[in-house]
């Protein structure tokens, strides 16, 4: 099976030469680019399984560009390569549709695994359950990886869609945050637990009839959230 196109973005040649190498060796096939503009030129025209983005960039950042991306419909799973470290930092490259994020300096072998992780959740492994699930105007195909609502397509990054599909699956079970980390993530994630909290708004940004008031994933209080039973 062909190994998955990885695009890394960043304007420190060193970094892309290790991380190009690093995935490289673990099989994937790899484009560059070291500015948003062509980072956001290869995104459209060559259709990468997944990108690997710095958030500071010349010309056009990397907040930007996910920004640019995620408006124009466009899924591609973004890791966000930053070196700040504050969690207001990492919150909005979440917010504007990045599925995770490493903070410089970092492991080569982490970000691989991460990868790995990441395109785990795209639909490397197949759906268990049911094929679709409907609840109310909401409708959740697992097979196509597909989310429609009333009828119309709604577009979730990889990590929204694994949210929704674990709660949805398991309707009425509270799950903890740290246990959304690890199930919606996927590997050993030592990040922040308002990570999660950030991916629900997203989520019921598009899914909700009303974010402010959820029908579907609701806040159970003092434990993290739930998927509404009928």
């Amino acid at each position: 099976m062909t190994k998955s196109k990885i695009l890394i973005v960043d304007d420190n040649e060193k970094i892309v030469d290790v991380v190009q190498a690093y995935l490289k060796k673990d099989g994937y096939r790899v484009l560059t680019a070291y500015d948003g503009l062509q980072a956001l030129e290869l995104a459209r025209y060559q259709q990468p399984d997944l990108m690997v983005l710095d958030l500071l960039l010349p010309g056009m950042d990397g907040l930007d560009v996910c920004r640019v991306l995620r408006a124009e419909g466009n899924k591609v799973p973004i890791i966000m390569l930053t070196a700040k470290t504050t969690e207001v930092d990492k919150v909005i490259g979440l917010e504007l549709g990045a599925d995770d994020y490493v903070t410089k300096p970092f492991s080569p072998r982490e970000l691989v695994a991460r990868v790995r992780a990441v395109l785990r959740r795209v639909g490397e492994e197949a759906p268990q359950g049911p094929a679709e699930v409907q609840r109310g105007d909401l409708v959740v195909d697992f097979v196509r990886h597909e989310v429609r609502v009333g009828g119309n397509p709604v577009y979730l990054t990889p990590t929204e869609f694994r949210l929704l599909e674990v709660l949805i699956k398991e309707p009425g079970r509270a799950f903890t945050r740290l246990e959304l980390l690890d199930q919606v993530l996927g590997y050993d994630f030592e990040g922040l637990e308002r990570t999660v909290d950030v991916h629900v708004m997203n989520l019921r940004k598009k899914i909700e009839p009303d974010p402010s008031q959820p029908t579907y994933v609701q806040t159970v209080y003092g434990v993290g959230y739930k998927f509404a039973e009928e």
